[in-house]
């Protein structure tokens, strides 16, 4: 079918309907105009020109409505005609390459429009022809050319804002081009110059927000809609301002925007999936429960489509973070039947095996998903790079948590594979793969290898420059870290390693100033989030605690839901014993948000070791032994439990094993304090044991 059957007409014609010019025509065919005299030869001859156009409409008319291309050629034709008749008809030449266009016939089209473009440079409607040319082959063109057809639909919007200067919707396009453009101040102008043509305009304020948006500036764009009054406030206003709200970490604000939204726009599934995900986010699970079953039920026949897989994943989530696990494992699986080759649904059945535990089962669906979607010849798109990475990042971790270190590593292999960007993330996946297994020589192997590979990488090179600091080079690694400074943006996080590597050696004073040099640069709301951890980590290892408490509470007020955060705020206060309730409310959000990360079960075992609930401790601290057992701190921490609930036999063997872990760890992870408190309380374990069996031994004897 071509193009001349989908498309509707890109203007009205501003000529007399089709049953007037037929009439017309039948009379010019019976009355066939005189010929001119000699003397007028080079005169335009209208009334054929008219007659001509009169037939090319009708051709045009019957097909469109008949569906016959033949009449569309014949239409050509009759316009050919009249423009041989009139040759500087500009209404003619317009009427033509629009009809191209209609047709499918873009070459011929645009050489219609630009021809008529030289002949009268001021031609309005040749200009549009050329403009929606370029705009829709846009999508149609790679890279280099897509960017031409970007500069050639610019320069056409730029002649029709400057002959059409009030034209809002003329300044909007322009303005969304610009926008595409990277050129955001042109764009902001646009959009303001359409506000100015129109205050009360929808699309002005909407177009400004999502430009903001795009720039990262969500702060911008959610204050440019609530610039609005709320009573003047539409839908689809409202809709933007929830989006916005969301990205801004302010879900109970964002709930309300969406709720406002549903108001005046009721049963908008768009509309109700924001305000499911803002109710999620924001921790009133329940209702996003009910909002996610809600959504996924209203439409039973669409069970294969992304929303209902997403909605039902949602649900699945949920029930997961309410500690429903067996629920949450049935949803998925119900799903699953429904729609089988639905990737996403195993990679959380995986994800779900893998809090529970079951790691054999997690690693035969993402061993299953990465066979299913593996190509003979090993190429793949940057969205299949993408995904695949993400699958494999997620196997190496689960075999990290079964200690198959050997197989991780080749996992993590395969990212680095794919290079670009995620060479940088399957390095440090493998390097991480050899601390947690404390295989040092590999470590630096690896690390080495690293650095040597992506010579440009500042965050490769600082993990080398680290690797170098731990195993005693240190000025060697420091002198490496100095040589990434560039004094351009990307420093930020080249001072954030600084600072990170002079805590891990205790150099407080070089980390402040590091960490000052980077608070300078932070701007983003996620860069002033990481600044604030940074420094309540900072002050912890300096044992300042109600500095890095104020630290942690200012990153929660940017992002309450941050588990990283929560976990280590909970820990710290559930270490000294303050604030348990909230220290173990905020250890259990970290749990809910990642169950399986080993560091915070391991948060929670403690928290609750704290507060006296010895079985939910040893329950924890066992599942973080399972996922870390290399880490000395929980064989520590299961060898306090052990102890208080009896088992002193079972204590004294996880004192040896934490004191074991230390011996093999680096020095930067041996706290010579913490060491000597392991060291203390297996002494002491010990004599108790040995009395414990020697009154045992007399009390036989005895008897």
């Amino acid at each position: 079918m071509t193009m001349l059957f989908r498309a509707s007409p890109l203007r009205p014609l501003r000529l007399a309907p089709a049953t007037i010019l037929l009439l017309a025509a039948h009379t010019m065919l019976a009355a066939p105009p005189a010929a001119p005299a000699a003397a007028s030869q080079a005169e335009p001859d209208r009334s054929s020109a008219y007659f001509h156009y009169g037939l090319a409409h009708l051709y045009e008319e019957m097909a469109v409505n008949l569906g016959r291309p033949d009449y569309a050629t014949q239409a050509v034709e009759e316009y050919k005609l009249a423009l041989n008749a009139d040759p500087d008809s500009v209404q003619l030449a317009d009427g033509l390459a629009d009809l191209y266009f209609k047709i499918g016939r873009i070459p011929d089209a645009v050489a219609a429009a630009q021809e008529q473009v030289k002949k009268n440079p001021d031609d309005v409607e040749a200009h549009s022809l050329l403009g929606t040319v370029y705009l829709r082959s846009l999508s149609d063109q790679p890279g280099a050319q897509a960017t031409e057809m970007l500069q050639l639909a610019i320069a056409e919007y730029e002649t029709i804002a400057r002959l059409k200067p009030n034209d809002i919707e003329t300044k909007l396009l322009l303005g969304r081009l610009y926008g595409l453009n990277h050129d955001s101040a042109k764009a902001e102008a646009e959009f303001k110059d359409a506000q100015k043509i129109d205050a009360d305009s929808e699309e002005a304020v909407l177009n400004m927000a999502n430009l903001y948006s795009e720039e990262g500036d969500s702060q911008r764009a959610a204050d440019t809609l609530s610039s609005i009054p709320v009573n003047d406030r539409t839908a689809r206003i409202e809709y933007a301002l929830g989006a916005a709200l969301s990205q801004l970490k302010k879900p109970k604000e964002a709930a309300a925007a969406y709720r406002r939204s549903l108001d005046l726009d009721p049963d908008n599934p768009d509309v109700e999936r924001g305000l499911a995900n803002a109710l999620f986010e924001d921790g009133q699970l329940d209702e996003a429960l009910k909002a996610f079953n809600d959504l996924a039920a209203s439409d039973p026949q669409d069970v294969q489509s992304e929303n209902h897989i997403s909605d039902m994943i949602h649900v699945s989530d949920i029930q997961r973070q309410q500690g429903h696990y067996d629920d949450a494992l049935a949803t998925v699986q119900k799903a699953k039947l429904q729609a089988q080759d639905s990737i996403a649904l195993s990679f959380n059945e995986a994800l779900i095996y893998d809090a529970l535990g079951k790691f054999s089962q997690a690693t035969d669906d993402l061993t299953g998903i990465l066979a299913s979607t593996a190509r003979p010849d090993g190429k793949y798109s940057d969205q299949e790079k993408s995904n695949r990475a993400l699958f494999l990042g997620r196997l190496g971790i689960v075999y990290r948590e079964e200690n198959k270190t050997a197989e991780a590593a080749a996992v993590y292999k395969q990212i680095v594979d794919f290079g670009g960007d995620y060479a940088e993330a399957g390095y440090q996946g493998e390097i991480d793969a050899y601390r947690d297994a404390h295989q040092w020589k590999d470590l630096s192997a690896t690390a080495a290898e690293a650095a040597k590979a992506l010579p440009k990488d500042h965050a490769i090179q600082m993990v080398y420059a680290q690797q170098l600091a731990d195993t005693g080079r240190v000025d060697e690694g420091l002198a490496l870290a100095r040589t990434q400074l560039t004094g351009t943006p990307d420093d930020l996080d080249v001072h954030e390693r600084f600072a990170e590597f002079y805590i891990r050696l205790k150099r407080f004073k070089e980390a402040g100033e590091q960490l000052d040099k980077a608070d300078a640069m932070a701007t983003k709301p996620e860069e002033k989030l990481y600044m604030f951890f940074l420094r309540g980590e900072f002050f912890d290892r300096q044992k300042m605690y109600d500095q890095a408490e104020a630290q942690f509470r200012r990153a929660l007020a940017i992002d309450p839901r941050n588990p990283g955060v929560l976990n280590y705020l909970g820990y710290m206060l559930a270490d000294q014993g303050q604030k348990l309730p909230e220290a173990l409310k905020m250890i259990s959000q970290a749990v809910d948000l990642e169950p399986q990360n080993g560091a915070y079960l391991d948060s929670l075992g403690w928290v609750y070791f704290k507060t006296g609930q010895y079985p939910q401790a040893e329950e924890n601290l066992r599942k973080a032994n399972e996922r870390m057992n290399t880490d000395p701190t929980v064989h520590d921490h299961l060898g306090e439990v052990y102890e208080k609930t009896g088992k002193l036999k079972m204590a004294v063997a996880q004192w040896e094993r934490s004191m074991t872990e230390y011996a093999h760890s680096l020095p930067a992870d041996a706290d010579p304090e913490d060491v000597q408190k392991v060291q203390h309380k297996l002494e002491s374990a010990r004599v108790k044991l040995a009395k414990l069996n020697t009154s045992s031994s007399s009390e036989k004897e005895a008897k």
